[in-house]
C-alpha cells in the first residue's frame, strides 16, 4: 500500500493522545447516556443492526437517544488525519482505531465491541494468521503463517511493517484465527481498515461497502455475509452450549417426534434428528485491499462458542481452489485481485447446498412420520422449521445482493492496465458472478419448495387430528343418545376425556334441563297458590275465570308475534313484517295446496299403473 509520511510538526501518537485524552474526560461525563448492551450470549449469534453496517452511516454506533461528544464535537484537530509511514510513530497501532478514525470515540467504540475484543481475548492461545501468496502467474503458495503471542507485540509490529513480499507477488491473503487485541489494532492501523469491518464482523451484521476509493491506485471492500452451514452430529455434541437456547440434546428425545424440544429462535441452530445433522449460521467476513502495488484479502473468523468455518479450514480450501484448472485460467489471464475473492464467496454456495439438502432430507422423512401419528407436538417442530426457513430466505436474498455488490464495484487499480484486459476482465467477472446469481436462483427455487411440502405437511397434520375429533364427538353423540339418565359405559367415558369443550358444555346443559324438569312441578303448584284470586285466597278481589280471561288471550297474541319473528322456514327471504302476521293464513294455505298435490300426485299414479297394467296384459302371449 501508498504510505504518506506525517510532517514533523504533528506525529500521529500525539495526535492519539490528544483524541484519547478528549475521549476518556467525555466519557466520564456521558457514562450515564451509555446504554450498555446486555451481556453477550456467545452461543448464539446476535440480531443484526443493520444501521451500523457500512461507513454510510454519518454516526456510528450512535443510535436517537445517545448523546453527541461534545468535546470530540469541538476538537480543533483535523477529522482526517494523515498516513502514517509507521517508521517514527512511535507505535500508532496501540491507539487504533481513534488514531487513524478520531469520530470512533470511546463510547463508540465499546458499543461496536470492538473494545471488547481489544481487551477481552485469550491470552492463553496465540493469534495465529495463515497466509496464502498469489503470484503474477495466479500459482497459489503458503509462505507459512504468522504466530503472534502474548507479549510479543512489538516483535509482531515490526515483522508486520518491516516484511517485504516478493516483487511478482499479486494478492496475500491472510485468514485471522484466535484474533487477539493487539493483532486486531496492528492490522487495522497498517493497513487503515475502517473500524466498520471489524464491528460488522464481530456483531455478524451483513454489511457491503466500498472505501478508500484511488482512482488509479486502488481501493477497500469490505463482505460480510451470514450464510447456512451443516455440520455432523458427532461435532455437535462436542458444543452443547451451541444449541442449548435452541434445542436440548441431540440424544434427548421426545417421544412421538423427530425433533428435541425446540423453541422458535432463527438465529440459533436448528437440530435434525432423522439425520443427525445441525443446521447452524456461518460468517464470512471479508476486507479486500485492492492495490496497483500489491493487494490484501483479511478473513476474519468469530471466536463464539459455534461451529463456524475455522481459518485453517478456509485457508486450506482457498490454496485447494488454486489448483482447480478453471480457476488457474483466469487466475493467470487476469490480475484482478475480485477473482480471489468470488473463490471464498463459493465457499458459502456449497455451505448452503450442503444445508438444504440435508433439511430436504428431514422434510421427507417428516412427511412419512405424519402419515402414521397425529401428535400435536409433531406440528409444533414443524413450525419451529417454518420459522427458521422463513429466515433462511432472506439470508440467501441478501447473499445474492452481495455478489451483485462484487459484480457491479469497479477497481480502479485496473485503470493502468489496457483496455482490452480491462473487458476481459469484465467480461469474466459478469460471467462468475452470473453463475453464482443462478446458484442462488436455484437454492431459493429449492427452499420455496421445501417451504410448500412444509405447508402439506401442516395441512395434513391438522385434517388428521380433525377428522379424530369428528370421530371421538360421533361416538360421543350416539352415546349421549342412548343414555337417558346421564350414566355412560365405561369405554364412553373414557373417550369423554378427549373431547372437546363444546361437547362438553352440551353435556353440562342436558344435565340442567334434567335438574330443572325436577323442580318444574313444584314451581308451578307454588306459582298457582300464589295467585291473588278469591277461590284460593280469600278476601282477593281477582277471580280464576278473570285470570283465565286475561292470561289466554296474552299468550295467545306473544305465541303470535314470536311466530311472526321466527317465520323464515313459512315464508320466504325479505317478506315484510305484516305479512308475517298473517302466518295461519299462509300456513292454512299451504297444507291445503300440499294437500291437493298430494292427491294429484297420487291419482297420477293409479293411472300410470292403470295403463302400465292393460298394456301388458296385450303384450303378454298367455
Amino acid at each position: 500500500m501508498e504510505m504518506l509520511a506525517v510532517p514533523a510538526r504533528v506525529r500521529p501518537s500525539d495526535v492519539m493522545s490528544v483524541r484519547s485524552g478528549i475521549s476518556r474526560r467525555s466519557m466520564r461525563s456521558g457514562v450515564s447516556s451509555l446504554r450498555l448492551d446486555p451481556k453477550d450470549d456467545k452461543g448464539r449469534v446476535p440480531h443484526p443492526s443493520h444501521r451500523h453496517a457500512s461507513p454510510s452511516a454519518p454516526w456510528p454506533w450512535v443510535d436517537l437517544e445517545d448523546e453527541v461528544d461534545r468535546e470530540q464535537l469541538e476538537c480543533p484537530l483535523p477529522p482526517i488525519p494523515e498516513l502514517c509511514n509507521h517508521v517514527d510513530c512511535g507505535g500508532c497501532w496501540r491507539g487504533y482505531p481513534q488514531s487513524r478514525f478520531p469520530n470512533w470515540t470511546e463510547r463508540q467504540v465499546i458499543k461496536s465491541k470492538i473494545m471488547g475484543a481489544i481487551r477481552e481475548f485469550s491470552k492463553e492461545k496465540p493469534c495465529i494468521c495463515y497466509q496464502v501468496d498469489v503470484d503474477e502467474n495466479g500459482f497459489f503458495t503458503n509462505p507459512g503463517p504468522i504466530v503472534a503471542n502474548h507479549g510479543e507485540e512489538d516483535a509482531t509490529w515490526n515483522h508486520l511493517i518491516t516484511e517485504k513480499r516478493p516483487k511478482n507477488l499479486r494478492v496475500r491473503a491472510l485468514f485471522i484465527e484466535n484474533i487477539s487485541g493487539p493483532m486486531l489494532q496492528m492490522l487495522g492501523a497498517k493497513y487503515n481498515i475502517e473500524p466498520f469491518f471489524w464491528s460488522s464482523s464481530l456483531n455478524w451484521i451483513p454489511s457491503r461497502f466500498q472505501e478508500e476509493v484511488k482512482p488509479g491506485i486502488g481501493d477497500h471492500i469490505t463482505i460480510t455475509l451470514t450464510f447456512l452451514r451443516s455440520m455432523s452430529n458427532h461435532d455437535a455434541v462436542q458444543l452443547n452450549h451451541a444449541f442449548g437456547k435452541s434445542t436440548d440434546s441431540l440424544k434427548a428425545k421426545a417421544p412421538g417426534t423427530l425433533l428435541g424440544s425446540q423453541k422458535i429462535d432463527p438465529h440459533s441452530p436448528l437440530m435434525l434428528h432423522s439425520n443427525n445433522r445441525l443446521l447452524v449460521l456461518d460468517l464470512l467476513a471479508v476486507h479486500l485491499i485492492r492495490n496497483v502495488n500489491g493487494s490484501t484479502i483479511l478473513s476474519f473468523h468469530p471466536t463464539l462458542n459455534l461451529p463456524t468455518t475455522t481459518a485453517a479450514f478456509l485457508h486450506e480450501r482457498i490454496r485447494f481452489a488454486g489448483q482447480s484448472v478453471y480457476w488457474q485460467s483466469i487466475f493467470q489471464q487476469s490480475s484482478d485481485p475480485t477473482f480471489v475473492l468470488l473463490t471464498f464467496v463459493w465457499h458459502a454456495m456449497y455451505a448452503w447446498d450442503e444445508a438444504l439438502e440435508n433439511l430436504y432430507d428431514h422434510i421427507c422423512t417428516l412427511e412419512s412420520r405424519v402419515i402414521t401419528t397425529e401428535d400435536m407436538p409433531l406440528t409444533q417442530e414443524l413450525h419451529v422449521i417454518r420459522a427458521h426457513h422463513l429466515h433462511y430466505a432472506s439470508l440467501l436474498d441478501d447473499y445474492a445482493k452481495h455478489v451483485v455488490f462484487i459484480r457491479d464495484t469497479h477497481n480502479p487499480a485496473l485503470d493502468n492496465v489496457s483496455e482490452e484486459d480491462q473487458q476481459f476482465s469484465k467480461t469474466i467477472m459478469a460471467r462468475e458472478c452470473a453463475n453464482l446469481l443462478t446458484e442462488i436462483k436455484r437454492l431459493n427455487s429449492e427452499l420455496h419448495m421445501q417451504e410448500r411440502r412444509l405447508k402439506n405437511v401442516m395441512g395434513l397434520v391438522f385434517s388428521s387430528v380433525n377428522i379424530s375429533d369428528s370421530r371421538y364427538m360421533r361416538v360421543m353423540t350416539e352415546a349421549a343418545v342412548r343414555d337417558s339418565a346421564g350414566k355412560l359405559p365405561f369405554l364412553e367415558r373414557v373417550i369423554c376425556i378427549n373431547l372437546s369443550s363444546s361437547l362438553l358444555s352440551l353435556l353440562a346443559m342436558k344435565q340442567v334441563a334434567y335438574l330443572t324438569m325436577v323442580f318444574l312441578p313444584a314451581s308451578f303448584v307454588a306459582g298457582v297458590f300464589g295467585m291473588n284470586v278469591s277461590e284460593i285466597n280469600p278476601g282477593s278481589l281477582g277471580t280464576l275465570p278473570r285470570y283465565i280471561e286475561i292470561a289466554l288471550p296474552l299468550t295467545l297474541v306473544t305465541a303470535w308475534i314470536i311466530i311472526a319473528f321466527q317465520s323464515t322456514y313459512i315464508f320466504p327471504e325479505n317478506t315484510g313484517f305484516m305479512k308475517r302476521l298473517g302466518w295461519p293464513v299462509y300456513l292454512i294455505k299451504r297444507m291445503m295446496e300440499r294437500r291437493q298435490m298430494q292427491q294429484l300426485d297420487t291419482q297420477s299414479e293409479f293411472t300410470d299403473f292403470s295403463i302400465a297394467k292393460s298394456e301388458g296384459n296385450r303384450v303378454s302371449p298367455f
